[in-house]
């Protein structure tokens, strides 16, 4: 096929009274091609593909429908019933050719940025360093699209729940709501359906109704139905992230409060040179007023008290006042606990810090409870350290051990410590070292090698050399995926060879 610009070319050309010969010899291409080409006037042609059979469209549209979108059965229907000898390949080119089946991408629409309208949000997960260490935390983000608000914070975990305590916390902070809020397709706020046609969760429906809004989710890959959402995360990535530092969740919460609140509210929009401050003044009497007095979202749950007067939640535990056994209602808010003993409050709990977990806690101003919680865990704190101060090779096993088995550190490190108390230091110190040498973290193998240790006396035992290139090995790698061997069956065998050598013992009179 010749390209569009060289048949202009060649048709202005002819136009210019170049012979057809020289044309030809300068495009390389046949006399016949040029007069083909100055017969349509340089155009390409528009060839339309003519079947020799004929298949009405709303017949293939009524097929369709009836097969479920099924191409295979819609062939067998036309052929057996309709008895239209087609092709498959045929078939499905008319498939497509009347987009059966195929949702078409359409351009997202431009809404205005009206006042009092809209505000959007969503969620986006972040990597943030806590202490030093990289923590996974997700970013909640409400932004008010006529006035450019925001509203930030960020959570250990998200789920529908938190939705109605970041909602709550933020239009509240701000005193008023937009008639709508965009969202995307989340499960957290919908419950089937998408885009236009998506059912909110009753649950969720009724709690954007106390604050006079309701949910939108936008279309399936028309993410920029909400851009200004979107591009907030961005700047939270590229302007609030780097170069700070955070000690912990509250803190990280706290610097996010006043970046979001005071630092961009007061800075200027890069474009428009809006100041969202100044923006949201002209917006409040477009938006809906909230009252001071809504009730924040809260979760209820059950809990009975232990023989010592404690509840347990989430990893902490309550003591509750009073002297009987009982069963108490516990309202989780997203700052504070309260505790109901037959619809009277008994007492009310701030939630501990973040991180803080198996804690005894008690009321402000009254002595500690005389007794601990039946079910309270012990943590390994003291074993780690005196571990520790054994020196430094059982302080390099300890760390390694610790990166390796992640949450049975606790029961790990107690069982370690008392195998230091069953042995010598000196013994221990070398078992340690020779453990971290081969990587073993299994408790039975170290008793092993302690014994081992102690039995060789004074003899310091020899290393064996491994070639840590074996696991490159074509051998290793088809086998060391498979199954370890059951090794059982020689346990039998020794136990028979046991009996058969131990005398039988004589249990008779005379």
């Amino acid at each position: 096929m010749i390209e569009p610009d060289r048949r202009s070319a060649i048709y202005q050309l002819h136009l210019a009274g170049t012979p057809q010969g020289e044309i030809a010899r300068q495009f390389h291409v046949s006399d016949r091609t040029v007069r083909t080409i100055i017969r349509q006037q340089g155009a390409v042609p528009q060839t339309v593909r003519k079947d020799k059979i004929e298949i009405d469209a709303d017949l293939l549209r009524r097929l369709y429908q009836q097969c479920g979108g099924w191409v295979q059965r819609v062939h067998e229907k036309l052929v057996e019933e309709e008895g239209i000898e087609v092709s498959y390949s045929t078939l499905t080119r008319l498939v497509r050719e009347l987009e059966l089946g195929k949702v078409r991408n359409a351009r997202c629409d431009r809404v205005p940025d009206e006042p009092g309208v809209e505000m959007q949000h969503d969620t986006s997960v972040y990597k943030v360093k806590l202490s030093g260490k990289p923590t996974r935390v997700i970013a909640s983000l409400l932004y008010l699209r006529y006035s450019k608000r925001r509203y930030l914070k960020f959570y250990r975990a998200f789920n529908r729940f938190a939705m109605k305590c970041f909602f709550h916390e933020a239009l509240m902070f701000w005193g008023y709501s937009a008639r709508q809020c965009v969202i995307d397709n989340t499960n957290l706020a919908r419950l089937r359906g998408s885009g236009r046609l998506a059912v909110i969760v009753p649950e969720m429906a009724v709690f954007a109704g106390r604050y006079g809004f309701h949910f939108i989710c936008h279309e399936i890959r028309h993410p920029n139905r909400k851009a200004g959402e979107e591009r907030s995360f961005r700047t939270v990535e590229t302007s609030f992230l780097p170069g700070r530092s955070f000690e912990n969740l509250e803190d990280l919460n706290r610097q996010a409060f006043e970046w979001a609140t005071v630092r961009m509210e007061h800075r200027p929009a890069s474009k428009t040179r809006l100041i969202p401050a100044k923006a949201f003044e002209h917006e409040c009497s477009y938006l809906t007023r909230l009252s001071a007095h809504l009730p924040a979202p809260y979760l209820s749950v059950k809990r009975d008290t232990d023989k010592y007067g404690y509840i347990p939640f989430e990893g902490n535990h309550y003591w509750i006042p009073g002297s009987r056994l009982e069963t108490v209602k516990v309202l989780r808010y997203a700052d504070r606990l309260k505790i109901y003993r037959q619809r009277t409050c008994i007492v009310e709990y701030p939630l501990p810090a973040d991180g803080v977990k198996n804690a005894r806690i008690s009321p402000e101003g009254q002595p500690p409870p005389r007794y601990q919680p039946r079910h309270g865990k012990h943590g390994s704190r003291q074993e780690e350290q005196r571990l520790r101060a054994l020196g430094p090779e059982a302080a390099a096993y300890v760390d390694y051990a610790l990166q390796t088995l992640g949450v049975q550190r606790h029961r790990f490190l107690r069982e370690l410590f008392a195998l230091s108390r069953q042995v010598t230091p000196a013994v221990f110190v070398e078992t340690v070292a020779r453990a971290l040498r081969y990587r073993v973290v299994q408790l039975e193998t170290l008793r092993r090698i302690a014994w081992l240790c102690m039995s060789q006396g004074q003899q310091p035992l020899s290393y064996v050399d491994v070639d840590e290139s074996f696991r490159q090995r074509p051998a290793y790698q088809e086998g060391f995926l498979t199954d370890e061997p059951d090794l059982s069956v020689y346990d039998e065998t020794l136990g028979q060879d046991d009996a058969i050598d131990k005398p039988e013992s004589e249990d008779h009179d005379g």
